[in-house]
């Protein structure tokens, strides 16, 4: 004779009454129970690969055009001397770029322009171009070029390898100089775009023989290095008269923005756990209250109020893990969707991009299952409570 044990017995039970065919209304509850729960898990995790992929983005491309961090004397006054640190910090250091700007105004036919003109050094990468190529050395010391934005390209009808004059005020005297548009880029971020052009620093530093130092030197960290860390010991190694400034500090308006996404992803997800929860606690009331008498029939047998709450938290289980398996498919398969293909399109000027960002944390992933699976199991112990107070007599008789 086959034994049959105490916990299997539960557990067939609960897959008899949770997939059976006879119940009218069983399998819609279960079904729409399950549909719920996938959707709020592929919402919180799209949520997540969305807000991931907005923070990494914008402030990646601040990254790109300033450094990591900002290295300048107190008092403003321009640097002549090279920045060096010791072995160590070397090895968390990507590059030392030193930065100089200057103000100006470009003129192209009868259009004319103000802008920031930033030097750049020959050596350094030049993010963001689209068209063209980087500033390359010129032999001829006459031969000046520059990269302007997509945004001031456009506005002053500028193509590629076309000419522009280039006006400063260098002290009391206005310097000219003609360049040659090489390249073009574009960071996406309006506010960088409308303004900032970019030539060669030691063309810059020649136009201001009365001040041909550096402003400053940005500092760019390899990928994971902790800024606020690397900030504290940059400021310890460099002289006293310097200050080691986060690029963050500078631009405070645009990482605030970042920094609020990362409320609305939390309130977000509290709102679709609640929303997950109330309908799996929601769905098991029904399914115990459509199945008092069966509840009343095993009591009447012997059976424990343990043996009757595992019936039901099996059942919730089969619900919860469909749920979040399918969830888990459709948020990852939309995630990469969007990611290879791109098929969400955004207005640039208003979020900096123009497509949808993806970035998919599977730590973050796990927790979403874990922690959904943990808050339904910790809510499922409610409703079994009411079995206690569910008398044998009353609910054979209950129709």
């Amino acid at each position: 004779m086959r034994k049959i044990y105490h916990l299997s017995t539960a557990f067939d039970i609960a897959k008899k009454i949770s997939f059976q065919k006879g119940k009218r209304y069983t399998r819609f509850i279960v079904n729409l129970s399950i549909a719920a729960t996938a959707i709020s898990v592929a919402a919180i995790i799209l949520t997540l690969s969305v807000v991931n992929g907005f923070q990494e983005n914008i402030s990646d491309k601040v990254y790109q055009f300033w450094g990591h961090i900002r290295i300048a004397t107190v008092d403003g006054s321009p640097i002549d001397t090279t920045l060096q640190f010791d072995s160590d910090l070397n090895q968390q250091i990507e590059s030392i770029t030193p930065l100089k700007n200057q103000s100006g105004v470009i003129a192209y036919q009868q259009d004319i322009e103000g802008v920031v003109v930033k030097g750049v050094p020959i050596s350094s990468n030049i993010p963001f171009i689209i068209q063209g190529r980087a500033i390359q050395a010129n032999k001829d010391s006459n031969q000046y070029e520059v990269i302007l934005s997509t945004q001031l390209a456009g506005k002053l009808k500028v193509p590629l390898d076309s000419s522009i004059r280039l006006y400063f005020l260098n002290t009391d005297k206005v310097e000219q100089r003609k360049m040659k548009v090489v390249g073009i880029y574009n960071s996406g971020i309006e506010e960088y775009d409308r303004q900032f052009i970019m030539v060669d620093l030691n063309t810059l530093q020649k136009i201001n023989r009365n001040n041909p130092g550096f402003d400053a030197f940005t500092v760019r960290l390899k990928k994971g290095v902790p800024i606020d860390a690397m900030n504290d010991q940059f400021q310890n190694k460099i002289p006293k008269s310097w200050v080691s400034t986060p690029i963050k500090d500078y631009f405070p308006q645009i990482f605030d923005w970042i920094n609020v996404q990362t409320v609305n992803k939390n309130v977000t997800i509290v709102i679709l756990l609640i929303i997950a929860i109330v309908n799996l606690l929601t769905c098991l009331f029904i399914l115990m209250l459509e199945r008092v008498n069966m509840i009343g029939t095993l009591t009447a047998m012997g059976a424990s109020h343990a043996f009757i709450r595992q019936i039901f938290l099996y059942q919730a289980s089969f619900i919860c893990w469909i749920g979040i398996g399918i969830g888990l498919i459709i948020g990852i398969g939309l995630s990469y969707a969007q990611l290879y293909f791109e098929f969400i399109q955004l207005d640039e000027a208003a979020y900096f991009m123009s497509t949808l960002p993806i970035q998919m944390n599977w730590l973050e992933i796990s927790g979403v299952v874990m922690g959904t699976a943990c808050i339904s199991y910790l809510s499922f112990l409610l409703p079994t409570i009411w079995i206690k107070k569910i008398a044998p007599a009353q609910a054979i008789k209950f129709d």
